[in-house]
């Protein structure tokens, strides 16, 4: 889905995700002493940044929905916490390097080479000791999971995601995880997801 299609989905009064963070970016991060700046890439309505913020992170939100982050800064204004978003199509985003203490993609999908070179510009952004956090739907969710995209170009798996980012920086977790989902029916489904948390060397 292009920037129009993702701010058409988005342009409703009510949030489309829970405000609250994503449980695995809750779980991962929650112990990690805020220490500077974080960068949230895709960040739609900004509850993971916002949660990022709360605890006290200087945050970017990157985002190629104008309406997504408009609600994001209505979120954080409504939690009383600053974002600073920015408005990007990430396979043209390049930030500086060195530039982040933590950096955070959650459910960022994109066909392969493209998400490689985000996952590359990504990892050199982040300072020496900074952390890097990835939690995606898994590339086997289609078959043996519930939900996500069903185009297995845009899906990763947590090998693929640790191998690139395994030249400069150390991989303390990279893992498949589940999480319980609800399908159309009313019925309990598991959803497959790909989690890979490192630190910058």
């Amino acid at each position: 889905m292009d920037a129009a299609g993702w701010d058409e989905r988005y342009r409703g009064s009510e949030l489309v995700w829970k405000a609250e963070p994503n449980r695995f970016v809750a779980e991962e991060l929650a112990g990690l002493e805020p220490s500077g700046r974080a960068v949230d890439l895709a960040a739609g309505e900004g509850r993971n940044a916002v949660w990022l913020a709360e605890r006290g992170w200087e945050v970017d939100a990157v985002d190629f929905s104008a309406v997504a982050l408009e609600k994001a800064e209505r979120l954080a204004a409504k939690r009383s916490v600053r974002l600073r978003t920015v408005h990007a199509d990430l396979t043209l985003w390049a930030p500086p390097e060195a530039t982040y203490d933590l950096a955070l993609i959650a459910y960022l999908h994109l066909p392969w080479p493209e998400m490689t070179e985000v996952l590359t510009r990504t990892g050199t952004a982040v300072r020496e000791g900074g952390t890097l956090l990835l939690v995606g739907h898994h590339a086997a969710n289609p078959e043996h999971g519930h939900g996500g995209p069903q185009d297995p170009r845009v899906l990763y798996t947590p090998e693929q995601v640790a191998d690139l980012w395994r030249s400069y920086a150390g991989i303390l977790r990279a893992e498949t995880v589940t999480r319980p989902v609800t399908d159309a029916e009313g019925n309990s489904r598991t959803a497959l997801d790909a989690l890979v948390h490192a630190v910058r060397r």
